[in-house]
């Protein structure tokens, strides 16, 4: 997944992705919508290259039995049995599972603000740009855009080096709610500095000239703190699946696991 995200975010930050497919510019679709359409092409080509290598290389165990085919179909029992079984994973939930369903719905109401502006945030605060102002405006929202998926290629990468970390960190700070409970601190510093990198940005820029980019100490605030968000990003997509594994009782660990996510 952080290799995915890395390779990803890394394309969003060039300016000239469409170069590699020429054609994706047309007098209809500017740079923008070019390399927006590049991206997904090549999306499309690899994904369809990692599910046909898979499907090829992998064989596939075939044989099963006509009575074991005539019990697994049960059309009309499916329906009230599935029912029954998420009526009882809720209802064999035990405290510490209510607990961290909670921890967790508040952790990603604090995540998602940040993922779905962050870019956007770097664009309009830090670089001062406006993607309805004037070209010059518009310029410097697009490099902040760029800026801003080169964070997240930076937080994608440390995601995966943390995610490396998650383990041997656990058992030298006695467990994983400690670790999480740290994280989440960390998590909750990391996006309040967001409000100090803004004001840092906001004086930087009365002293430059109209429409110029912030300084470097600005660039390299914002970008250490995208590479600071990995860290807590890699332990909230680990540790509370962990946590409700251990958890849930033995007879409804996939439904609570499930419900989790």
């Amino acid at each position: 997944m952080a290799v995915g995200n890395v390779l990803g975010y890394a394309a969003g930050s060039f300016a000239n992705l469409y170069r590699l497919l020429p054609f994706t510019k047309t007098s209809a679709c500017d740079v923008y919508c070019a390399n927006l359409k590049t991206c997904f092409l090549l999306d499309i080509v690899l994904l369809v290259s990692l599910t046909a290598i898979p499907l090829v290389s992998v064989p596939e165990p075939t044989g099963c039995s006509s009575s074991a085919v005539n019990n697994y179909h049960r059309p009309d029992d499916d329906g009230q049995f599935q029912l029954g079984q998420v009526k009882s994973a809720f209802k064999n939930l035990g405290k510490p599972m209510w607990v961290l369903f909670l921890v967790t719905a508040l952790n990603w109401v604090a995540w998602f603000p940040f993922l779905l502006f962050d870019t956007d945030w770097v664009g309009k605060e830090v670089f001062g740009g406006d993607v309805n102002g004037s070209a010059e405006a518009e310029r410097l929202y697009n490099m902040g855009v760029r800026t801003g998926s080169l964070g997240l290629m930076l937080t994608a990468g440390s995601l995966g080096a943390m995610s490396l970390a998650v383990d041997p960190l656990s058992r030298v700070l006695g467990g994983g709610r400690k670790l999480w409970g740290g994280v989440n601190l960390l998590l909750a510093k990391a996006l309040a500095a967001t409000v100090l990198v803004t004001k840092m940005a906001h004086k930087a820029r009365n002293r430059l000239p109209p429409f110029a980019p912030p300084p470097a100490p600005v660039k390299l605030a914002t970008l250490s703190l995208f590479a600071v968000m990995g860290i807590p990003q890699a332990v909230t997509f680990s540790i509370p699946f962990a946590l409700a594994s251990i958890f849930c009782s033995d007879s409804g660990a996939g439904q609570d696991v499930g419900v989790v996510d």
